[in-house]
């Protein structure tokens, strides 16, 4: 019999370790908005290509940036990065899988975003051990690189396989979260993080039986307290049956595994206001069956939480979505993967986080996406808007096997203040994999002068199958 698994188990199964070594240096100047690399006030897109071959080197990875301009991504406006980049830590070798997993944040708080890439087959100490690479911002984009500090490397695998960024301690400097395989599955790496400086120290929850397999396989983070300091949303499997766990977490408290909150099961989540209280909220995305997890549905389902002040709001309901759902384009259907991906943004600037749901498996895979409103009273399903590469205006056609919305992101990377739509399809062109961005207007993403390139625009190999687009902007 399945059995999903509770707080009191998810707490029970880490136990915090801690790490601390030197003093935190002086605070800098305020922040850059997380992927805005080059500080023009307009977001840029960063393209994970974890299965792209590098020098000969299969699966070694490759990530692209494309800058934001007035008119969306620019293609032609790009840096490429891989383990051989100038500069770049290590070598790219064949399975290390760089851009499996993609963050951003003002480390150094210099002005200019950071970019943080998971490396998790790295091989270190043993097969797989992981690691993690911070490319820094500047006025010209992104230059120089570092390695992540790892304290546990011993302790872990796949390290890299999931990443997050915030104060999540609350002492005012930008810290990383890290999720991994084996004993340690979750490592926090406090800030101040600097292009030289030294280690500040860190922590790692041990695992004693929460998703042994698997370990932390997603996290995404927002104030959902509202008190100024983000908490993180962990993603893993559990152990006995590989179901999805969920939980919300408070990092400042030094034994937080203690304060886990248990939330709706999936497998990804996005965090942000979408009923503009100053609370963020939570949607989780769990794109499975409900044969073969409990917490899926019928072409899969979309879990809406909402925050308050202690973290979910309480006597407030979370807000389940499928396909079936009255207003959201559709019908559940088996295999549509409704779920696949979220993110939350504000698409039409009237000051409500939306919702963009990337439904992966529709149409044999072929993919779709869609966009539901934030408004005061919540999530609604009033013109909802689905999308497709068959619908006018979006470049391509609609084919078995693309998975067209297994990965979204909504983000301003044109500097009007409102999200923009980018959209992957990791299995286009037989796996070479595309992106696409769909401009905001204040009805939502249009799919007039919408953009679409591929791995060998932006100077990754098509060798293999490279899956571009297997992480976007978190």
């Amino acid at each position: 019999m399945h059995t999903r698994i509770t707080a009191a188990v998810l707490a029970a199964a880490l136990t915090p370790l801690a790490l601390t070594l030197t003093a935190p240096a002086a605070h800098a100047a305020p922040a850059a908005v997380p992927y805005d690399f080059n500080g023009d006030g307009r977001t840029d897109l960063a393209i994970g290509a974890p299965g792209a071959t590098v020098a000969g080197q299969a699966r070694a990875g490759a990530v692209s940036v494309v800058y934001g301009s007035t008119s969306g991504p620019k293609s032609s406006t790009r840096t490429l990065l891989t383990q051989n980049t100038a500069g770049m830590p290590g070598a790219a070798e064949a399975d290390d899988a760089f851009g499996s997993a993609l963050a951003s944040a003002d480390l150094n708080t210099d002005g200019y975003a950071d970019l943080l890439i998971g490396t998790p087959g790295e091989d270190g100490s043993d097969s797989n051990d992981g690691t993690v690479t911070i490319v820094w911002g500047s006025v010209s984009g992104l230059s120089g690189a570092r390695t992540l500090f790892s304290f546990f490397s011993t302790d872990y695998d796949r390290y890299g396989q999931a990443l997050a960024a915030g104060d999540f301690d609350n002492d005012g400097d930008v810290d990383v979260a890290v999720g991994s395989t084996g004993p340690i599955t979750l490592s926090l790496v406090d800030g101040p993080i600097t292009r030289a400086g030294a280690s500040n120290g860190g922590s790692g929850s041990r695992n004693d039986g929460w998703a042994t397999a698997n370990g932390v396989t997603h996290l995404s983070a927002g104030d959902v307290t509202g008190d100024g300091h983000p908490r993180v949303v962990l993603h893993g499997r559990t152990t006995h049956d590989g179901a999805a766990t969920t939980a919300l977490a408070d990092m400042e408290i030094d034994n937080y595994n203690d304060w886990l909150q248990k939330l709706p099961a999936g497998f990804v989540s996005a965090v942000g206001d979408i009923d503009g209280d100053g609370h963020d909220d939570i949607a989780v995305g769990n794109d499975r069956e409900a044969s073969a997890d409990p917490g899926g549905a019928l072409g899969g389902k979309v879990t809406v939480v909402y925050g308050g002040p202690e973290g979910p709001a309480p006597g407030r309901a979370p807000l389940a979505l499928t396909q079936d759902t009255a207003g959201v384009p559709g019908a559940s259907e088996k295999g549509d993967r409704f779920g696949s991906d979220v993110s939350l943004g504000d698409v039409n600037g009237d000051g409500y986080a939306d919702l963009a749901i990337g439904t992966a498996g529709e149409n044999g895979s072929a993919g779709a996406v869609t966009v539901l409103y934030g408004s005061a009273s919540g999530l609604t399903t009033k013109g909802a808007t689905s999308y497709t590469q068959n619908t006018a205006g979006v470049p391509g056609t609609s084919e078995n096997g693309d998975r067209f919305g297994e990965r979204v992101t909504l983000t301003d990377h044109t500097g009007d203040r409102r999200a923009d739509l980018s959209v992957s399809a990791p299995g286009e062109n037989a796996g070479d994999g595309a992106v696409w961005s769909l401009r905001s207007t204040t009805t939502g993403p249009t799919a007039s002068g919408s953009t679409s390139f591929g791995p060998g625009t932006t100077g990754i190999s098509t060798s293999g199958t490279p899956g571009y687009g297997t992480a976007l902007n978190s």
